[in-house]
C-alpha cells in the first residue's frame, strides 16, 4: 500500500532479484563459493578449515589462473550472466587480484545478483 511504513517483518524479507527469486544472503553465497571451490580445487581445499571472509585466493588457497577460469565459469552457471566475474576482475590491478579474498568475491556476487 503506498505510503505504508514497512513493518519489521517486511524489512527482514529477502530482496527480490530481477527474476523474482530472493537474492542470496552472504552466508548462502559463501557456502556456494566453498562448494564451487571444492569442485574446482578438490577436497584438499578445506584441510586448513572452512573459508572465511579473510581467506585469500593467492596466499591461502594458492589458486592458479586456470582455477580462476573454472571459478568464473561455475559462478556464471550458478548465478547467471549478471555475475560477470571476469569483467569484474578485468577492472582490477594485479596486486588487487593477488590480494583478492573470499569476502570480496562474496560481496561482489551479492551486489551483482541484487543489482
Amino acid at each position: 500500500m503506498p505510503g505504508q511504513f514497512p513493518t519489521p517483518a517486511m524489512a527482514e524479507a529477502p530482496t527480490a532479484t530481477a527474476t523474482g527469486a530472493a537474492a542470496p544472503s552472504r552466508d548462502d553465497v559463501r557456502a556456494e563459493l566453498e562448494r564451487i571451490l571444492t569442485d574446482v580445487v578438490g577436497d584438499d581445499l578445506l584441510l586448513d578449515g572452512p573459508l572465511t571472509d579473510e581467506t585469500s585466493f593467492d596466499a591461502d588457497l594458492q589458486l592458479e589462473s586456470i582455477e580462476f577460469v573454472a571459478l568464473a565459469d561455475q559462478l556464471l552457471a550458478t548465478y547467471g550472466e549478471q555475475v560477470d566475474f571476469v569483467g569484474w576482475m578485468a577492472g582490477m590491478q594485479l596486486d588487487e587480484i593477488i590480494g583478492l579474498t573470499v569476502g570480496q568475491v562474496v560481496d561482489f556476487v551479492v551486489s551483482a545478483v541484487e543489482g
